[in-house]
């Protein structure tokens, strides 16, 4: 994580294009093999910080209150990740918004945030496959939770919702918090979803505004 960090402190204090890899290994204390032993391009060297993020938000869902039905699971999730000062401070927030703006900007550095979105949609799906097990019964291979089609299409929409929420902030000078800060753009989003069918295939409840 600490070459992650000094990847991402470079990208956002110098510009991605001038920044190297030696001078990420540099920064970070390690030798230059030792950073390509773990990343192949200085791109991927950010990768942990975006997985990080990612991680934070579904680990969210699976610990929400198990009384709390898909919809509220959700918004429980983006209140604890999405604001500043729940998840990541206001300033690393600032960080978050650069390295997102970079990721739309420069295909190799995107193709790293599409990846990390995608893992966290497989992990997302398999959340869901533990809250709404009575609903739609998984199968288990090796202990995981297998999702349905359905709930791996739940998975890519709530994935989509949130991915576009920080996306859209992130392209704007708004700050983390407030109405159009990442929290708020997102329950916006799940709110316009309101009528999906989030659990049993049956009309969800609609996710009420935060």
């Amino acid at each position: 994580m600490e070459i992650a960090r000094a990847a991402a402190a470079l990208f956002v204090g110098q510009g991605l294009r001038t920044t190297r890899a030696e001078d990420i290994a540099q920064a970070a204390g390690v030798a230059t093999r030792t950073f390509y032993r773990y990343f192949a391009t200085k791109e991927e060297a950010v990768a942990p910080l975006y997985a990080a993020g990612a991680q934070r938000w579904t680990e969210a869902i699976r610990d929400a209150p198990a009384s709390l039905r898909v919809p509220q699971a959700l918004e429980h999730a983006v209140r604890h990740t999405l604001n500043p000062g729940t998840g990541i401070s206001a300033t690393s927030w600032e960080w978050v918004r650069t390295l997102v703006r970079l990721a739309r900007t420069s295909p190799a550095l995107g193709k790293v945030w599409a990846e990390v979105c995608q893992a966290s949609e497989e992990t997302l799906a398999e959340v869901l496959a533990e809250r709404t097990a009575p609903a739609w019964p998984a199968s288990a291979v090796a202990g995981r939770a297998v999702p349905t089609p359905e709930l791996r299409f739940t998975a890519a929409v709530v994935g989509s919702a949130v991915r576009v929420a920080v996306e859209t902030w992130a392209e704007t000078p708004a700050p983390p918090s407030g109405p159009d800060g990442p929290a708020a753009l997102a329950l916006r989003n799940l709110w316009a979803l309101r009528d999906f069918p989030w659990e049993g295939g049956e009309d969800g409840e609609g996710t009420e505004r935060g």
